[in-house]
């Protein structure tokens, strides 16, 4: 089970976490960190930052699966459509079923309750696309990207750290 403040917190990254701009460059410059910080950890991850309209940066680290890229995708499906983090999607629902409501009509094959793809959020303008993790436990991988983006921006992390379980 997870702490009853994640939702609130989660909502608070969203909300601190936004870029004055965004473009090929700064995509390179966050990827090139999720890259660096899983080099460093050992971590068995992939990485997509995309816009809604195309793939920015890409990488995958050994002990990854063709899976991967798949959950990134349908991970990456989830934050387009509510604009929020996928993480947060799961915590609200609050549910060990991993299904979206039936009246939301999304298919299991194209959008994943699970954690790990963060909007990428431009000042003035809103979300643009998505940063996401795969191949971690889903709070890790959450926690992950938000630490990168975090340093991207010149923020402390530890502002935005969940409470472990």
């Amino acid at each position: 089970m997870t702490h009853p403040d994640d939702v609130a917190i989660i909502k608070r990254q969203e909300h601190d976490l936004v870029f004055p701009g965004f473009d090929e460059t700064k995509a390179y410059a966050l990827g090139a960190r999720l890259h660096r910080m899983a080099t460093e950890r050992r971590l068995g991850i992939i990485c997509d930052i995309r816009l809604w309209d195309r793939q920015l940066f890409y990488f995958a680290m050994p002990g990854t699966t063709a899976d991967n890229p798949e959950w990134a995708r349908r991970k990456h499906n989830v934050v387009r459509r509510f604009q929020k983090s996928s993480y947060r999607i799961v915590r609200e629902r609050n549910s060990e079923d991993r299904n979206f409501p039936e009246h939301l009509a999304l298919p299991q094959a194209d959008y994943a309750l699970a954690g790990g793809g963060f909007p990428i959020r431009v000042a003035g303008v809103g979300v643009i696309g998505s940063v996401t993790v795969s191949g971690l436990p889903q709070r890790e991988d959450h926690l992950l990207v938000v630490e990168a983006i975090a340093l991207e921006l010149g923020r402390d992390p530890a502002q935005y750290v969940l409470p472990p379980f």
